[in-house]
């Protein structure tokens, strides 16, 4: 028997990755775990090590593509699960699986605005790390304390934390990106003095059943629709409504981010260029470029749509066709943020 009996609970087989994936693309996978602990992490890890397994770890997979045959002999890691917030002190611990929206609440919840730059960004803690998520003037690493991770080529050692200034944040960069360490929770700050986290009304809403069904989704368009209702429901209230959601919800819904699955932008922008790939994209004639159910979006130039059974294949192609476009009118190729899993 591969797994022991408290990994059988938490790993499924011939699981199908789409629904794991904001892209809703992927093949019938043969093992599919859902830790829901860190120290499930850390046993399915040692398990597959021990066996021979290679291992692919994600969130919500809103910045992946996943294969459309996958590798039998891989074991998938959902760690859409893997919820935990507990403070310290001045600080709040947050697992790697909490989804980064979630964070824009949390601040609502406890009466401070830190996190507003973080609603409607699909995604998890864990990515946005590994990526130093931006929006705006907003970047995640500016809110962060102590990382915590996981050494994937020694897991036995088990959690292992490092300091947010040794973590070589960048645009779009950190040292996670360039080394074989799994990023399972990070402490985070506060920047608006005085403000405080309210644990026990975070903890209450989390333990509510519709947002843990909410979690256990990929789809852009549900996600959507849970965090705008959040909304919805001060407005029925007669509550106010922060702005910067709300401006957030504008510039969300104006680019049509939700209208099909996706992974957001693909390429990051080259500021030495000057201009973001979007819009050099359409300045050459490519959006509403369509390869088999693939569509770089006639909205955004940076986004590639799936329009309804598109292929992994599908996508890198027009992933190629851009990149050799770029590079033929700009002498330069985009480097894609999009990890795209073999």
């Amino acid at each position: 028997m591969l797994w022991e009996h408290r990994l059988t609970e938490i790993c499924k087989e011939n699981e199908d990755l789409s629904k794991y994936s904001t892209y809703e693309i992927g093949g019938v996978a043969r093992f599919v775990a859902k830790p829901r602990r860190t120290e499930e992490i850390v046993l399915l890890l040692e398990q597959a090590k021990s066996s021979g397994m290679q291992t692919v770890m994600f969130g919500m997979g809103s910045n992946l593509l996943l294969p459309d045959h996958p590798d039998p002999e891989t074991l998938y890691i959902s760690m859409r699960d893997h919820i935990e917030v507990m403070p310290r002190e001045d600080l709040l611990y947050v697992s790697a699986g909490t989804p980064l929206s979630l964070l824009s609440l949390f601040g609502e919840l406890s009466g401070f605005t830190d996190y507003h730059f973080t609603f409607l960004l699909p995604g998890t803690l864990g990515g946005g790390v590994y990526m130093n998520a931006k929006y705006f003037d907003n970047v995640m690493c500016n809110f962060l304390d102590t990382v915590y991770y996981i050494d994937l080529d020694a897991p036995g050692r088990g959690i292992q934390s490092i300091k947010v200034e040794d973590c070589e944040f960048a645009y779009k960069q950190s040292i996670f990106q360039h080394r074989p360490w799994f990023i399972t929770g990070a402490d985070l700050k506060l920047k608006s003095e005085g403000a405080a986290f309210h644990y026990e009304r975070i903890e209450a809403y989390l333990n509510q059943p519709f947002v843990r069904e909410s979690i256990d989704n990929s789809s852009l368009s549900s996600f959507y629709s849970f965090y705008r209702s959040y909304l919805t429901r001060l407005e029925q209230q007669q509550l106010s409504v922060p702005e910067a959601m709300m401006n957030v919800v504008h510039d969300r819904t104006g680019k049509k981010h939700f209208d099909y699955p996706s992974c957001g932008s693909v390429f990051k922008n080259d500021y030495s260029i000057g201009t973001p790939v979007g819009k050099l994209v359409e300045s050459i004639g490519l959006k509403g470029t369509a390869r088999g159910n693939a569509m770089i979006s006639p909205v955004h130039g940076n986004v590639i749509q799936n329009r309804g059974g598109a292929k992994a294949a599908d996508v890198i192609e027009l992933i190629k066709l851009v990149q050799d476009a770029l590079h033929q009118n700009y002498h330069f190729v985009p480097e894609p943020e999009l990890v795209i899993v073999k």
